[in-house]
């Protein structure tokens, strides 16, 4: 329950990259306050806390989650603590938006979803790219079925890491690789559109030296025939374009994931093309949206649903389980 009808009351817990970049845009969220931050060591937070103004630091993820006046919690930590921590503020009574990928198989995310559920609070997965400006728009173009019937779906995101084997990308033990990293990214879009469940699954990948997928490939299979195909690298730059083919037009959206523009080409007529021209990254559009769910008294978001976050790491877990490729906390 939110405490002041018209704010809700953010901590973070962590204070690496994605977190700094999660802390810098909730400046430009009217619906949210920056009460807390959480960190390993109370050195870390007080650094934190004087760089983004928040009024209070605290030296363990503990003392955030006991915190009374918190009402949500933002995990931006290494994913395979995902679901321990994000169980410890649900049974804290804490809402949680979870940084991707959720956690690192469905097992762990449905035993996730079920404490939600049973507390009666907010999960949603912090995918941050479905509540864009343009990605929303596109997603209007494609409800008035201004391409036709979609037929394909294409969507790559990859870059070229350092070498650094122990660094999280290359760490099997830290849930490392192309898949849950990148790989997220395009798999979730593709779901976005056509659903989480294909019929059929094909799919490739170059396993490095140090265990971890640094790149892969897949086709996604679908009713009547519509595919999805989609890449994802850590050691190889792509594009990071997404293409929706109908049977009228397509839709091409640059750089997909941290959408500024989206073009709509209908067959015989000139391009429309949207864009933002906001001043923050773009992680406000997903707290403001949680924020919106909590004030509202909603437990998930339409946008987000929790079925379907289920259903994208089922799906990872498919594709994983076709290379052979384990985690060592799955044993």
């Amino acid at each position: 329950m939110v405490q002041n009808p018209g704010k809700v009351k953010w901590g973070i817990m962590g204070t690496g990259w994605i977190a700094e970049q999660f802390a810098a845009d909730l400046a430009y969220v009217d619906n949210a306050q920056f009460l807390a931050i959480g960190s390993r060591t109370a050195s870390s937070a007080g650094e934190f806390a004087s760089k983004y103004d928040i009024p209070r630091a605290y030296g363990s993820y503990e003392e955030l989650v006991s915190d009374p006046d918190v009402d949500v919690v933002y995990i931006a930590t290494p994913h395979p603590m995902h679901r321990d921590h994000a169980l410890m503020c649900l049974q804290a009574g804490k809402s949680v938006l979870c940084e991707k990928p959720f956690t690192i198989n469905g097992d762990e995310l449905e035993e996730l979803v079920a404490a939600a559920r049973e507390h009666k609070l907010f999960l949603m997965e912090a995918m941050w790219t479905r509540f864009l400006p343009p990605i929303r728009q596109v997603r209007e173009w494609l409800k008035e079925g201004l391409i036709g019937d979609v037929r394909l779906v294409k969507a790559d995101f990859g870059f070229r890491s350092g070498w650094n084997p122990q660094g999280r990308l290359l760490n099997l033990e830290l849930g490392g690789g192309a898949l849950l990293d990148a790989g997220i990214y395009p798999v979730s879009f593709a779901a976005m559109i056509f659903g989480a469940e294909p019929e059929k699954i094909w799919s490739t990948a170059h396993i490095g030296e140090t265990g971890v997928d640094e790149q892969f490939s897949v086709i996604l299979s679908y009713e009547s025939g519509k595919t999805a195909s989609l890449n994802g690298a850590i050691r190889l730059g792509l594009t990071n374009e997404a293409y929706i083919y109908g049977t009228n037009g397509h839709i091409h959206i640059p750089s997909f994931l941290n959408a500024t523009s989206a073009a709509l080409h209908v067959d015989g007529g000139e391009p429309v093309v949207v864009t933002d021209d906001r001043q923050e990254k773009g992680y406000s559009f997903e707290a403001y949206e949680v924020g919106r769910c909590l004030l509202e008294g909603r437990l998930e978001s339409d946008v987000m649903p929790l079925d379907e976050s289920v259903a994208i790491m089922r799906l990872l877990d498919q594709i994983r389980g076709q290379w052979g490729l384990k985690y060592p906390s799955e044993g």
